[in-house]
C-alpha cells in the first residue's frame, strides 16, 4: 500500500499548527510483517472537528502491537511481539519523534500488552504464548531495568486448538497497587498477584480473582472504581460483569452479554473494551462482524445494549477516546485505517464521520493525554 510521503505529511502537520487547532497528538502500534508498516507512526488530532494529520513513522521498531504512554507524557513504551519477546522505552523528541530509550527482555514469547503500577516506577507486561506475566522497573530517565519479578501462568481450557496451555492477554494494576490482574485467554481466569511496589515483586495468590465460563476466553478488563468490572471474552463473544472487592481482589460474575445481533452467523472474536470517560457507556469491539457493540451502564453496574456501529472497515482491534471524550478512534487492522467517530455522550451512540487515515495494520491508539 502507498502512504502520504514524509513532505507531504509534514505539510499537513505544519498547516494544523499554524490554523491553532487545538490539536492533540497520538501514536499508532502496528504490526510490522504486514502491509509495509514500519514500526510506530505519529498522528496529529483536531478535537474540534475530528480531523486528522496524515501519519509519521515515529520510529522504526519491530512490531509494537501494543503502546503506552507514561502519565508525564514524555516516554513511551510499546511491546515488540515475537518468539523472543522484547519491551521497549522511548522517549518524546520536541518534533514528536520516538527515540529509543532502551530495549529489554519480555521474558516470554509474544508479549501482547502494558501498563504501569499507580506509582509509575514498574512497568507490567503480558506474554501471550507463553502464557506469563512480568514487571520491569522504570528508572529515572524513562528507560526500563531488565525484569523485576517474573511468573508462569498455568492450566488450560475446553478448547484444545486455543487453550492447550495458559495464555496472558492482558495486565493491569488495582486502584490501591495491592493486587495486579492478568486476562488468561488458556485457562478462563482473571489471575490475581500480590504486589510489593517497593521491590516491584508479583506473589500469586492460590485461588484467581475470577473463573469465567469454559471457553470464553477472557481478553481485556476495565475496572471501574465503582466496584464493578467488566471483561471482554474473546472466542465466547461476550462482555462478563464482575462485582468486585478491591481490597480482597476478588471478582463474582453478576451478567453475561453477547456483543454479537442473534442473527450474526459468521466467524468472530472480540479485541477491546472501555468505558467511555463519564462511566455511563462501555464499548467493545468485533472482529468480523466489524462493529463495535455499545452498552449503557446501569447503577448496579448492568448492561443494556444500545447498538453495534460499523467500524467501516476490517478486524477492528484497540479504539481510544480522545481526551474530551466527543470522539472515538477506531484502528482496523486488516483494512489498514483508522476511523473517527463522534460520540454522544447523553446516548453513548457512534456517529461516522468523514475522517479516515491510511496505516498499514494498526493494532493500537494511544493519546498523549492532557495537552
Amino acid at each position: 500500500m502507498k502512504f502520504p510521503s514524509l513532505a507531504s505529511a509534514v505539510g499537513v502537520l505544519a498547516l494544523f499548527a499554524s490554523t491553532g487547532l487545538a490539536t492533540e497528538d497520538f501514536y499508532v502500534g502496528t504490526y510490522t510483517k504486514f502491509f509495509g508498516s514500519k514500526g510506530i507512526y505519529r498522528f496529529q488530532f483536531d478535537e474540534k472537528s475530528g480531523a486528522v494529520s496524515p501519519g509519521q513513522l515515529a520510529v522504526k521498531t519491530v512490531s509494537p502491537s501494543w503502546v503506552i504512554i507514561h502519565p508525564n507524557r514524555r516516554w513511551v513504551y510499546s511491546v515488540n511481539e515475537g518468539p523472543e519477546g522484547k519491551v521497549s522505552a522511548f522517549r518524546i523528541a520536541p518534533d514528536g519523534q520516538l527515540q529509543l530509550l532502551s530495549q529489554q527482555s519480555a521474558k516470554g514469547a509474544d508479549p501482547c500488552h502494558l501498563s504501569l503500577d499507580q506509582t509509575h516506577r514498574f512497568l507490567f507486561v503480558a506474554n501471550y504464548t507463553s502464557g506469563s506475566v512480568a514487571s520491569l522497573p522504570v528508572q529515572r530517565n524513562g528507560a526500563l531495568a531488565p525484569v523485576a519479578s517474573f511468573q508462569q501462568q498455568h492450566g488450560g481450557g475446553v478448547n484444545k486448538d486455543r487453550q492447550e496451555g495458559p495464555h496472558a492477554h492482558s495486565i493491569y494494576p488495582g486502584p490501591a497497587n495491592n493486587f495486579i490482574y492478568s486476562c488468561d485467554l488458556g485457562n478462563d481466569h482473571i489471575e490475581r498477584y500480590r504486589f510489593n511496589e517497593e521491590k516491584g515483586t508479583l506473589t500469586p495468590v492460590k485461588t484467581p480473582a475470577a473463573k469465567i465460563a469454559p471457553g470464553s476466553g477472557p481478553r481485556h478488563l476495565v475496572l471501574d472504581p465503582r466496584g464493578f468490572a467488566y471483561l471482554v471474552n474473546e472466542m465466547g463473544n461476550t462482555v462478563t460483569v464482575l462485582r468486585w472487592d478491591k481490597e480482597g481482589g476478588t471478582m463474582h460474575t453478576i451478567q453475561t452479554v453477547p456483543t454479537l445481533p442473534k442473527d450474526f452467523s459468521g466467524q468472530n472474536t472480540t479485541a477491546e473494551i472501555a468505558l467511555h470517560p463519564n462511566g455511563h457507556f462501555l464499548y467493545a469491539s468485533n472482529r468480523g462482524h466489524n462493529s463495535i457493540a455499545v452498552f449503557a451502564v446501569g447503577e448496579n453496574g448492568r448492561l443494556s445494549f444500545v447498538e453495534h456501529a460499523s467500524t467501516k472497515g476490517k478486524t477492528p482491534r484497540n479504539f481510544a477516546f480522545d481526551p474530551t471524550g466527543r470522539w472515538l478512534l477506531a484502528a482496523n487492522q486488516d483494512s489498514n485505517d483508522i476511523f473517527v467517530y463522534r460520540v454522544n455522550s447523553y446516548t453513548g451512540k457512534l456517529t461516522p464521520t468523514a475522517q479516515r487515515v491510511r496505516v498499514g495494520a494498526p493494532v493500537c491508539v494511544a493519546f498523549v493525554q492532557g495537552k
